[in-house]
């Protein structure tokens, strides 16, 4: 049996398209990826409707997403690409000039499964990559508690889901958790679980509320009122 390779899924390479309006960006990201085995650059796009386009008939497994292009922008592409039931599969990571800036909220609202600054070191560029292609989100616990310190006071007024009626108190907790930035590992120890068994309440949390990755969760813990800035001490 054939070993697969860290971003390999199914024994494939990683299916990447490249959406951003600056040639040299994209040619620059390009080269990074092209010397990796594991990972295929399949298409280009020079803006949102392109990306769109692209992600429709080439299906990838990861889309780097400019936020600013002409026309339709990173945030709308993002949207029309997470909102395609066809599109399940396709994972979008937003390429952003700041770490944290307005748009960054915006873009885990959109559904983006994470997002890297375009000056990333190519070796994060390409964990990002392998990151989300294994479904997971790219959004680092530092990260989450600084986009929920920074942004979580913009958010619309919280919503009570019905869908959170469907979770047991267990998972709610493991949910709140979540929002508050914790790892599996620190949710196992807080709740004195195992890692594999914290693991497993945030896949069910996920697959109960319909959310395609743990930025998503950690979005609408927030926008329910599951949870509020200053919640976990």
């Amino acid at each position: 049996m054939t070993a697969t390779r860290p971003g390999e899924r199914n024994g494939r390479r990683v299916r990447v398209v490249l959406a951003d309006d600056q040639m040299l960006v994209r040619a620059g990201f390009r080269s990074i990826l092209s010397d990796e085995d594991d990972i295929e650059v399949v298409g280009e796009a020079a803006d949102g409707a392109e990306a769109v386009e692209l992600a429709a008939s080439l299906r990838p497994d990861v889309v780097l997403m400019d936020i600013r292009m002409p026309g339709t922008d990173g945030l709308a592409a993002t949207e029309r690409i997470v909102a395609d039931p066809r599109l399940s599969e396709v994972r979008v990571v937003i390429l952003t000039t700041f770490d944290v800036d307005d748009y960054v909220y915006g873009a885990l609202r959109a559904g983006a499964s994470g997002f890297l600054v375009k000056d990333t070191e190519p070796m994060e560029l390409l964990r990002a990559i392998r990151v989300c292609a294994r479904g997971d989100a790219l959004i680092s616990p530092t990260v989450t508690r600084r986009l929920i310190a920074e942004f979580a006071g913009r958010a619309r007024q919280p919503d009570p889901s019905p869908r959170l009626n469907a979770l047991t108190e267990r998972e709610r907790e493991v949910m709140g958790l979540v929002g508050a930035g914790l790892t599996n590992d620190e949710i196992a120890r807080r709740l004195v679980l195992s890692p594999a068994t914290a693991k497993t309440h945030v896949s069910r949390v996920m697959t109960k509320l319909g959310v395609r990755d743990r930025a998503q969760l950690v979005i609408l813990a927030y926008e329910t009122g599951m949870i509020t800035p200053g919640w976990l001490t």
